[in-house]
């Protein structure tokens, strides 16, 4: 179990003790003691200080302003998805500038990975997103970084996760290959969304999860993950036929389509 609560400006007091509550409500445990994100800066520091060593990262004094005017200025228009750092700071700040962010130098060429849930997926760092932020310009570190360091320091050998996050996939396997650690494998499901095709989260308004029908809670997630519905009137009759259903349906060595 892992809080990510490095974002510390975004961070809502107790809302980590109500996730863990939420959750012991579903019937979910953990098997270890739970990781906070804020206790782990030390261990940030070190993977910041092996990439520095290796002269893959640099300093960068660009504003999000300026990266969207550079690529307002190529494309002619400003698009909901990635906006790919031009690589304005990557042979050295431009005389005046001061360093804000530090940016990770990306490889050229196309890099592929197999999602289990969308089959093969192929995305070009180096054109789609760019050199790419691992230590923001307010001093704190950025989530791809964390989370790389995170699923190391833990041995995550799997990850469950959105479809929105689909995206950094190919981030996150470039910054483990170059600290030397595992790509977990990744499943990516589709995301629920609202009336208004935005994803059901605390950003955007979305009630909480209640915990007192937990049994409702998880018959009506299983259903939107594609699955017919269980005969269960407890938490201990739904948890082993979901278990075996979700095994047969997404085992490591089958696919499904996207």
């Amino acid at each position: 179990m892992r809080i990510e609560d490095i974002d510390t400006p975004r961070v809502v007091c107790g809302a980590d003790i109500l996730i863990l509550q939420q959750l012991h409500s579903l019937g979910m445990f953990w098997d270890d003691e739970v990781l906070y994100q804020s206790s782990r800066h030390a261990a940030y520091q070190d993977a910041f200080d092996h990439l520095l060593a290796l002269k893959l990262i640099y300093p960068c004094g660009c504003s999000r302003r300026e990266i969207a005017d550079s690529v307002l200025g190529r494309h002619h228009e400003l698009t909901d998805g990635e906006r790919p750092y031009p690589g304005t700071c990557r042979l050295g700040l431009p005389p005046g500038r001061l360093a804000k962010s530090w940016r990770i130098r990306v490889q050229a060429g196309p890099q592929t990975f197999m999602d289990r849930f969308c089959g093969q997926q192929t995305q070009c760092l180096e054109q789609q997103v760019g050199d790419f932020v691992i230590r923001r310009a307010d001093g704190l570190w950025a989530y791809q970084l964390a989370v790389v360091v995170d699923d190391g320091h833990q041995g995550i050998t799997d990850i469950v996760r959105g479809q929105d996050l689909l995206s950094s996939t190919v981030r996150q396997q470039f910054l483990a290959q170059c600290l030397g650690l595992p790509a977990p494998r990744t499943l990516h499901v589709p995301v629920i969304t609202d009336e208004r095709g935005l994803k059901l989260s605390k950003q955007n308004g979305a009630a909480p999860v209640p915990r007192d029908k937990p049994l409702e809670v998880l018959q009506a997630a299983w259903v939107r993950l594609g699955f017919e519905p269980l005969v269960a009137d407890t938490l201990e009759a739904f948890w082993p036929q979901a278990l075996a259903h979700w095994d047969t349906r997404f085992h490591p060595g089958r696919l499904a389509p996207c």
